[in-house]
């Protein structure tokens, strides 16, 4: 089964789809990652700032993050391989890791929920 790491720098939160200013590529990504999520894939985001312990026990991090500094983040990791340093995955790149459309990635996700005007009593 296919694995995907996606190691962020950091941002205000885990998406960095947030704030004032929101980058639509951050968008798309976070999209992307919460479409397949739901399909089941195998997917993981890790930022610097909330999870410092990922990028320091992962040797092929470290030595990206030594060599280059914390600008050359984002990397990608596929099967546990670096597949991309210093940019996101097309939806494309996605598309061809889990063998999915790309065009399915481009749903924005939909949250949906129910309240009970009753049990507000």
């Amino acid at each position: 089964m296919m694995k995907v790491e996606i190691f962020d720098p950091a941002m205000c939160c885990s998406t960095g789809v947030c704030g004032p200013s929101i980058d639509p590529e951050l968008t798309r990504v976070a999209s992307a990652v919460y479409t397949l999520e739901k399909k089941g894939f195998d997917i993981q985001r890790y930022q610097l700032t909330n999870d410092p312990d990922k990028f320091a026990n992962n040797d092929d991090i470290n030595q990206v993050l030594h060599e280059k500094g914390p600008d050359a983040l984002p990397v990608i990791l596929v099967n546990d391989q670096i597949a991309k340093v210093g940019s996101y995955p097309t939806n494309e790149e996605f598309g061809e890791w889990f063998e999915v459309k790309p065009e399915e990635l481009n749903e924005k996700p939909k949250v949906r929920f129910s309240i009970d005007l009753n049990q507000l009593k």
